[in-house]
């Protein structure tokens, strides 16, 4: 009888035993089960962090990178507009200089031709025809009946009165009837001594305006045409001559064109 009771209290015992030790199995395995779990969390956290963090120092890079590149894009193109802006001014500069070289030359070219004009106004105006609207009459060696040789001069056919004029500048060295002393057939005369020792007469004057000795100017009035002396109408008797005296005529017409008098 007893013996049965110990062998029922061993057995239960055992299994108690068994069931603790299971149960502190199971427990054990329960704990380092989540401690596995616990870490493989914390790993993971920690991966995530690293991750995330290389992603943001990469985006950094990146940006840095993008950085540098936009600052050396703003300073090529700086770069290259002051190299524009220096060009441009450079092109401006040699414009301006090319148009200043060529107003200077156009200014040159302009007094150049200022002064020939002047030079051949003044040329033109050193010897004028004696008068003004006239109609050429009888020319130079011309023969007639009204004088005892050929014509010495030329004739101007103009009313009475007409102004005549010094056709060029110089000294009076024979003024007034007489022909001023070359004879009757001149009427009232005038001979002008000029600077390139040649002559001018003036004929068959109505009346005279100037005085042996004064000095005249070209066009500078000196007499009034007429029809005095040897002469068959109004008119204005002209001679040139290589000498104050009669005798000493040349062509007056070739003369004053050769003078730039367009007769």
């Amino acid at each position: 009888m007893s013996q049965r009771v110990t062998s029922r209290f061993s057995r239960t015992s055992l299994i108690r035993t068994r069931a603790a030790v299971l149960a502190a199995g199971m427990g054990a395995s329960v704990a380092l089960g989540a401690g596995v779990a616990a870490a493989a969390d914390t790993t993971a956290a920690s991966s995530a962090a690293g991750a995330v963090q290389a992603q943001a120092a990469a985006q950094a890079e990146a940006a840095k990178v993008q950085a540098a590149k936009a600052e050396k894009a703003a300073e090529a193109r700086k770069a290259a507009a002051a190299k524009a802006a220096k060009a441009e001014k450079a092109a401006a500069v040699k414009k301006a200089t090319a148009a200043k070289k060529k107003a200077a030359a156009a200014k040159k070219k302009a007094a150049a031709a200022k002064k020939k004009a002047a030079a051949a106004k003044k040329k033109a105006a050193s010897w004028i025809d004696p008068v003004k609207s006239y109609k050429l009459s009888a020319s130079f060696a011309q023969n007639g009946g009204m004088w005892a040789s050929k014509h010495s001069g030329q004739d101007y056919a103009v009313p009475t009165g007409t102004p005549v004029l010094a056709a060029h500048g110089g000294t009076v060295v024979k003024a007034g009837g007489n022909g001023a002393g070359d004879g009757p057939a001149y009427g009232n005369a005038v001979v002008i001594k000029h600077g390139d020792k040649t002559y001018s007469q003036y004929a068959h004057l109505s009346s005279v305006n100037v005085k042996a000795g004064q000095v005249v100017k070209t066009g500078q009035k000196i007499a009034s045409s007429g029809n005095t002396g040897n002469s068959s109408g109004p008119h204005l008797h002209f001679e040139i001559r290589t000498s104050p005296n009669y005798g000493s005529a040349v062509d007056p017409a070739k003369f004053l064109r050769s003078k730039g008098v367009q007769l």
